[in-house]
């Protein structure tokens, strides 16, 4: 398979990439399109550091080829800076001092932001469940937590 050109959406605006059949989604987003937010830790897609949302899901953009992504809407932690929810979320994650190193904050800020979108008022059992699969070596979690409890429950 050569390089095709696909399209796609990305954070509300309709893109088109050349790509090739090894070209990982997370390379296209970073390099190509410049959006910084999505991370690579472990390349295998067990840590959880390059979450984007792809019609409307979470999805490892380390192991999305990104042909795969073609006629999909993709939005990173860039895309919903004018979101009145992420900013409650990026709020209360600075207020309970929820980033140390802030590695793994796009991430969390995601998978507490399709949580959010999908239950109102979750459990912090359900907050624990949806960033299970995002690694954090600095806080403990407890902070992370409670930043996205405390939206939900106040929401």
């Amino acid at each position: 398979m050569s390089s095709v050109l696909i399209k796609m959406k990305v954070n509300g605006t309709e893109r088109e990439v050349l790509v090739d059949p090894e070209d990982r989604l997370i390379d296209v987003l970073r390099d190509t399109f410049g959006l910084k937010s999505v991370k690579e830790g472990c390349g295998t897609g067990d840590c959880g550091l390059c979450t984007v949302i792809v019609d409307g899901r979470p999805v490892l953009s380390c192991i999305m080829p990104a042909f795969q992504a073609r006629d999909r809407s993709i939005v990173t932690l860039e895309g919903l800076n004018n979101d009145p929810l992420m900013k409650k979320l990026e709020d209360s994650f600075r207020d309970h001092h929820a980033a140390q190193c802030g590695f793994c904050t796009p991430s969390m800020e995601i998978m507490g932001f399709d949580l959010l979108k999908r239950v109102k008022k979750p459990s912090k059992e359900q907050v624990k469940e949806a960033i299970s699969g995002t690694l954090c070596r600095c806080t403990g979690y407890y902070d992370i937590i409670d930043s996205i409890y405390d939206v939900g429950v106040n929401e």
